[in-house]
Parts: structure tokens; C-alpha cells; sequence
């Protein structure tokens, strides 16, 4: 099969990574610039094959949640310019990007869901620009773990109805909402409270699964959670990790509507103020557990009937000596071919 057999999903690239875990603190690599990661992504090609689009953080100091509607037009017209589609983005409901916890207070509550609203309002604009032909607007619970144990149940019932309110919110702006299990978030930091959630919001058409596969194998490794909820032990082998994910894709599949390729060494790792979550590795990191292609293709199954039409490749958190080499997105993006050509469709 050739890399131009199938013509979707689409393969776009993350631009957060140039910002998550970067900062002006003394320790931390400072943020690498959208236009940076813009350039080193238009550069990455393989055999003739270049990323089809870029997915978007809506967040200073890269693009601003309250982005002005010229200002907004103007991105648009870059980043089409370079021959990019706009695909998902990300809705910046913690705290300190000026949202709250989904169980917090009534007013943490309710940054949370004006965050989503302006973030729906951004993704139905660009849209009607021609810009973002397909996508999802991304979130998460925003909470802490160890302040979601003080009431497991309680705050779960906070989660979903403020869960619910967004998905009103994306409705009336015709967009559709995924939830990205991590397990630095409280009340989705397993597998099994993940599905939970889903099951108790109850708006499958609305709110979704977004499947980042380090993600999911800290799923599977219990990290920040026990029993039931873990599948893996440390020294796992090649088919207890593949029995593994098959029980937690088969699981979590039926809700997935948004996927992002990577590759993890079955570690936790944070950096400034993000969480120590699921570490992403270089896609041929000699210590990564994952085969990139093989793994997946599970989430993928039967995609296009769930709107997914594009995949993202995700790698928060890389030295900024590794980002800026261009040889590191050229490997990023023939895995993401090979994933296509495994797993697309036309």
C-alpha cells in the first residue's frame, strides 16, 4: 500500500506542545511560538506527503480565547495560506487559563462553561469561514485528584452536569465536544471513570472520547489509580499490553471522536503547571512501549461512522531542542502515514 492510498483521515499536527509545560519560570524552556511550529510542520514532508492540517490551542501565547473576529479571520488566512485545514481545538478551562474545576464552585463552574462557550463560538466562525472543515472542541474535567477523592461520587455528579451544560452550549453552536482521559484530571483518571462519565452525561452524539494513546496506556497502567481500573504491571509483555487495550478500546471506541497519535515509554511526567501525566516520546524513541501503527488501529476501527476525519499527532513536553530539529517532525509524520495506510480510508 502506498501513502497515497487513502485519502482520510486527514493528518494534522498539534500546535500546543510549543506551550504545555513551557513557561517564563526559572527551570522551564520558554513557549516556542505558533508561527515556529507553523513553519516546522509546513517543512515536514515524506515522500512527496505533507501534513493536511493543524490543530489549535486557544490560549495566550498562541491564540487567544477572546480573539478579536479580524484577528481571528487573519490566523484563518495564514494558516490556509499554508495549505493547512484547521481541525480541533482546545477550550482552555483550568484555572489559571481563566476557566475552573467542572465540580468546583458555582462560579468555577461557570468559568468553565464560558470558556467552552467562547471556544464553540471560535470553532463555529472558522467554520463558516471554510477554514475547519472537521474537528472537535476539546475539554476535560479541570480538577484535581485528590480534591475529587474528598467526595468521588458528589464531584462525578458536579462533573456531569456541568459536562452536560457544555454539551448545550456546543449544540447551540453546532460543535461537538471530546474529553481527553488523562490521568492527572480528577473524576477521568482511569479508564473505567472515564466510561463512567460518558455513560452518566449520556450525550453521545455531543461529547466524546478523545484518545491520546499515552494516555491510554497510563490508563492501563493505573497510574493515579488502583483495582480494577489497572490491567498492567510495570514489566509488562508485548501480549499482556495487547490483551490490555483491546479490553480498554473496545471499551472506550464506541466514544471516540477524536484521536491523537503518540508514543509513550509508560511513564508520568509534568512540567511547570501541568500535571504529571502520560510522558510522550519521540515516535521512534528506543524506550517507547507502544507500536505506533499497530496500536492505533483499534480507535481508528470504523472512524469515519463516528465523524472522525482527521488524526493528530500529539508530543507535549519535548526538549525544545528536539522540536525545533526538522528531522523530528519528518519521523513524526511518516508514522502518521503508516497509521493511514494501516488504518484509512478513502
Amino acid at each position: 500500500m502506498t501513502a497515497s492510498s487513502n485519502v482520510f483521515p486527514k493528518l494534522h499536527n498539534a500546535m500546543w506542545p510549543g506551550i504545555v509545560g513551557k513557561g517564563d519560570e526559572e527551570g522551564l524552556e520558554p513557549p516556542i511560538s505558533l508561527d515556529t511550529m507553523l513553519e516546522m510542520t509546513a517543512k515536514a514532508e515524506v515522500n512527496g506527503v505533507k501534513f493536511d492540517g493543524v490543530d489549535l490551542f486557544l490560549s495566550d501565547p498562541h491564540t487567544s480565547i477572546d480573539i478579536s473576529d479580524d484577528d481571528l479571520k487573519a490566523l484563518a488566512d495564514k494558516i490556509g495560506g499554508m495549505g493547512f485545514a484547521i481541525g480541533s481545538l482546545v477550550a482552555p478551562v483550568w484555572g489559571p487559563t481563566g476557566g475552573g474545576p467542572a465540580m468546583g464552585t458555582d462560579d468555577e463552574r461557570a468559568n468553565f462553561l464560558g470558556q467552552v462557550r467562547k471556544a464553540c463560538a471560535i470553532g463555529q466562525k472558522l467554520s463558516e469561514m471554510g477554514a475547519r472543515p472537521y474537528g472537535v472542541v476539546r475539554i476535560d474535567s479541570a480538577s484535581g485528584i485528590e480534591d475529587w477523592m474528598k467526595d468521588p461520587d458528589g464531584n462525578t455528579a458536579k462533573i456531569v452536569e456541568t459536562f452536560q451544560q457544555a454539551c448545550d452550549i456546543a449544540t447551540d453552536h453546532g460543535e461537538r465536544l471530546a474529553a481527553e482521559g488523562e490521568v492527572c484530571w480528577g473524576g477521568m483518571h482511569s479508564w473505567r471513570k472515564m466510561l463512567d462519565v460518558f455513560e452518566q452525561v449520556d450525550r453521545k452524539d455531543t461529547l466524546g472520547f478523545q484518545a491520546d494513546m499515552s494516555h491510554v496506556l497510563t490508563f492501563l497502567l493505573g497510574r493515579n489509580a488502583a483495582g480494577e481500573d489497572r490491567l498492567l504491571e510495570d514489566g509488562f509483555s508485548g501480549e499482556q499490553l495487547d490483551e490490555a487495550w483491546t479490553t480498554v478500546s473496545d471499551a472506550l471506541r464506541p466514544w471516540t471522536t477524536d484521536v491523537h497519535i503518540s508514543q509513550s515509554d509508560g511513564t508520568v511526567h509534568g512540567s511547570g503547571s501541568h500535571d504529571a501525566t502520560g510522558k510522550h516520546c519521540c515516535v521512534d524513541d528506543p524506550n517507547g512501549r507502544l507500536d505506533v501503527v499497530k496500536h492505533a488501529g483499534p480507535f481508528l476501527q470504523d472512524a469515519s461512522s463516528r465523524g472522525i476525519q482527521h488524526i493528530c499527532w500529539d508530543g507535549c513536553m519535548f526538549e525544545n531542542a528536539v522540536m525545533t530539529e526538522q528531522e523530528t517532525w519528518n519521523k513524526i509524520l511518516a508514522g502518521m502515514i503508516g497509521v493511514r495506510d494501516a488504518h484509512g480510508w478513502s
